[in-house]
């Protein structure tokens, strides 16, 4: 297997640990997608959104996908709306196989409360309606995300993904 790996999922569903964990496993290199972004335009993530807009942020999420080549073997977390924005979904499923972390927006909300960091533009932890925020943007991406080449509803980890990745080459075969 060569192929890119993209994970894809709302904020905190696992994206980028799960992916870091399954390049590990494959021997392929990881991407944060975010993290790429944040280098390339030495800001981070909630800088350029309160300096520049979403849509500014948006646009340099899809020219870092196009940049990505097939078949690199590389595991890419993409941020929450990467797939959502600018036709991207597509240009996710000409570069490898999707991914989809369906995790419920009461356990996201969760996870974001455990973790402390309030690090994420769309989503502030001093919010008393981060669930309602988390619920209304889970169903607008919802459709786009089922999208995925695969989706594993839930908790999962890096073994599983591994393990439901065989099964999909070997159905492909």
């Amino acid at each position: 297997m060569t192929t890119n790996i993209f994970m894809l999922g709302m904020p905190s569903s696992g994206k980028s640990t799960l992916g870091r964990q399954l390049a590990k496993e494959l021997n392929y290199d990881f991407i944060d997608l975010d993290k790429k972004i944040e280098i390339s335009e030495g800001k981070k993530i909630n800088e350029i959104f309160n300096l520049e807009g979403e849509d500014y942020f948006r646009k340099l999420e899809s020219d870092q996908l196009k940049k990505i080549e097939v078949n690199t073997k590389l595991v890419i977390a993409t941020g929450g709306g990467t797939p959502c924005y600018n036709n991207n979904m597509a240009i996710i499923k000409e570069n490898g196989i999707s991914v989809f972390l369906d995790v419920k927006p009461f356990k996201l909300e969760e996870r974001m409360r455990n973790s402390k960091k309030n690090n994420r533009p769309l989503f502030s932890l001093e919010s008393d309606s981060l669930l309602d925020t988390l619920l209304k943007t889970y169903e607008s991406r919802i459709d786009i995300y089922k999208q995925a080449d695969i989706v594993i509803e839930g908790d999962t980890d890096a073994n599983t993904i591994m393990w439901i990745l065989d099964a999909h080459f070997r159905t492909l075969q």
